[in-house]
């Protein structure tokens, strides 16, 4: 009897990793499976339903504003690391004498005892949002979505080939998910 039940429950495991048989649905995002950044191991990946009956334009534009968030996002990020490992930028921040690093680092640096000032969280904004509408704007002359060619950085993006600007972007996408 228990060689009996340890042989049901080594089956019952074993069938627990064979692969589900799963058919093809047919969906509207069909359309979108060939885009970049539909890629191994997850493919189209849409778990909000926010392309679900979305044409071309919706999806450049949600593809755009994905790109924009990302890169904030490893920005941000690399902020973060940076000044946690104590690297700050050097002299006064304000006309007090206060230095960089004399504010506390991640969110003690905008709520608590030694935050950073509202009237310095007022420039942060005001910059954030120069950049936003002067800076950071998508080229209006056919480009990719996301792809700011303001024409003050160069990295040698056009010495690239068509696959290498591809394999570049695909890196980007999934980096910034």
């Amino acid at each position: 009897m228990m060689k009996l039940a340890v042989l049901a429950a080594l089956a019952g495991s074993a069938a627990a990793f064979a692969p589900a048989s799963t058919g093809k649905a047919s969906t509207a995002l069909n359309a979108f499976e060939s885009e970049l950044g539909s890629q191994p191991p997850l493919g189209f990946f849409d778990p909000l339903g926010m392309l679900d009956d979305a044409d071309q334009e919706r999806f450049d534009r949600l593809r755009y504003v994905e790109i924009k968030h990302g890169r904030i996002c490893q920005l941000a990020f690399l902020g973060q690391i940076t000044t946690r490992a104590g690297v700050h930028l050097g002299g006064a921040i304000d006309t007090a004498g206060d230095s960089f690093d004399s504010y506390p680092n991640g969110l003690a640096a905008l709520f608590g005892p030694d935050a950073i000032p509202s009237a310095g969280l007022a420039q942060i904004l005001a910059f954030v949002g120069f950049l936003e509408l002067s800076v950071m704007k998508d080229s209006a002359n056919g480009a990719a979505p996301g792809e700011f060619r303001n024409g003050a950085l160069d990295f040698g993006w056009d010495t690239f080939d068509e696959e290498t600007k591809l394999s570049k972007r695909a890196i980007e996408l999934n980096n910034g998910r």
